[in-house]
């Protein structure tokens, strides 16, 4: 169980902060803007900018004085689910990329040893004069490409792999 003063944990490159709710709600923050807040902590006033953020807002950069930090949060839920052990169970381990419908190979926008990250765009597949972007669902590096542009697909047939 989390310590019951712990709300949230953040983690910024190699370091790990937790927060309870009285320190959060204590703390004094001011929102100038909606991406913009100004916070006074021991005599110091400090404004950070809000940069970008994930879908799920548990993933921000944030840039304070000139410095820009990639930070990730983690609420109890999240801090619960990492002490039971549940949060490597959702770690992706995908060696292939097969076509998910016939079409044809317009554009491959990879090459063998590229490192992509989750989103990326593989190639380009056109099938029943619609063009489809095929993106990676996981962080991996091309091992090899198993298809040529021009190429006609079948349905389940390999077009990359994965390391």
């Amino acid at each position: 169980m989390p310590d019951s003063k712990t709300a949230y944990k953040v983690k910024s490159n190699a370091f790990e902060f937790s927060f309870s709710k009285e320190e959060i709600e204590s703390a004094d923050l001011v929102k100038i803007s909606p991406n913009e807040f100004n916070l006074i902590k021991d005599n110091r006033s400090v404004t950070a900018r809000l940069i970008s953020t994930d879908s799920s807002g548990k993933k921000v950069t944030v840039e304070v004085e000139g410095e820009t930090f990639d930070m990730e949060i983690k609420d109890e839920l999240d801090i619960l689910v990492d002490q039971m052990g549940f949060s490597t169970a959702t770690t992706k381990h995908v060696k292939e990329i097969k076509a998910p419908m016939p079409g044809l190979v317009l554009e491959i926008d990879v090459t063998e040893g590229q490192a992509l990250n989750e989103g990326d765009k593989i190639l380009i597949l056109e099938a029943m004069k619609m063009e489809n972007s095929i993106m990676i669902q996981t962080n991996a590096v091309i091992k090899r490409i198993a298809v040529k542009s021009g190429q006609a697909v079948e349905k389940g047939q390999l077009l990359v792999e994965l390391e």
